[in-house]
């Protein structure tokens, strides 16, 4: 598989930063077109918009250097090739939230209806950049066989991109991908109910994602570890029982506090 997309000579754009970009923008759009709505200050949209992504890229790539630590002592100067992959979700997840938590409060902005808000463009935004994996063949799962991958009804052209290292691979960033896509068709949906609480879009990103990420993170064979425990399965908990534990207090609370107010 061809990482570079387009060789101009002394500059080559990757396909792994192309969809990366393309998932961004379609989330930024998202985002915009729902603050319009809800009749969110244009320059206060821009600028969480414009720092989270920065600081979301930034925790996203020092998250996972922390985990293979040694490998970037040893080649420093590769800490700054994201064009190679390693951007892990997770730590881009944690670093954004913690900013947008402090931007939002700076602004006396509501944080839920924020984040009920960029949830969804977050959500379209993975299953896009999840792409940038396939064309660097990584983030894929254990050896299996080309006719189960057929009886899958997987893409020929994603089957033959799993051919590597002399086998055919799990191509979980395909499953990750569209249980991604599928998520974002739901939340569009669900966040037309009429009774729908502040907190409660957040709640169900958290238990779908954190659902499907432990399941696949159980197939991968490049997870960041620590210890004997799979990172990304411990942090896939820590959403589940958080989603539901925001959903729980929403639906408990006497507060007309709805969503589409």
């Amino acid at each position: 598989m061809d990482k570079v997309a387009f060789d101009l000579g002394p500059i080559q754009i990757y396909w792994y930063s192309i969809f990366i970009f393309l998932g961004m923008l379609s989330a930024c759009f998202i985002i915009y077109k729902e603050s319009k709505k809800r009749r969110i200050k244009e320059e206060f949209l821009i600028n969480l918009t414009f720092y989270t992504i920065i600081i979301g890229i930034i925790g996203a790539r020092l998250y996972y250097i922390l985990f293979n630590l040694p490998y970037y002592l040893n080649n420093p100067i590769e800490i700054l090739e994201i064009w190679n992959g390693g951007l892990a979700i997770h730590g881009g997840i944690i670093a954004g939230l913690l900013f947008i938590i402090y931007y939002c409060k700076k602004h006396k902005v509501n944080v839920w209806q924020m984040l009920d808000i960029i949830v969804v463009g977050l959500i379209i935004a993975q299953a896009i950049g999840r792409w940038g994996n396939f064309f660097n063949s990584e983030a894929y799962g254990s050896i299996t066989t080309e006719g189960n991958l057929k009886s899958l009804g997987i893409p020929d052209f994603v089957i033959n991109g799993m051919y590597i290292l002399g086998e055919y691979r799990q191509p979980t960033f395909f499953y990750e991908s569209v249980w991604c896509l599928i998520g974002f068709v739901v939340m569009l949906w669900i966040r037309k109910y009429k009774y729908l609480k502040i907190g409660q879009l957040t709640s169900f990103y958290l238990v779908w994602y954190g659902i499907i990420r432990f399941i696949i993170e159980a197939m991968r064979t490049d997870s960041l570890m620590l210890g004997p425990i799979k990172m990304a399965q411990l942090v896939s908990i820590v959403f589940v029982i958080s989603g539901i534990i925001i959903f729980i207090k929403n639906i408990k609370s006497k507060k007309e506090n709805l969503y589409n107010n």
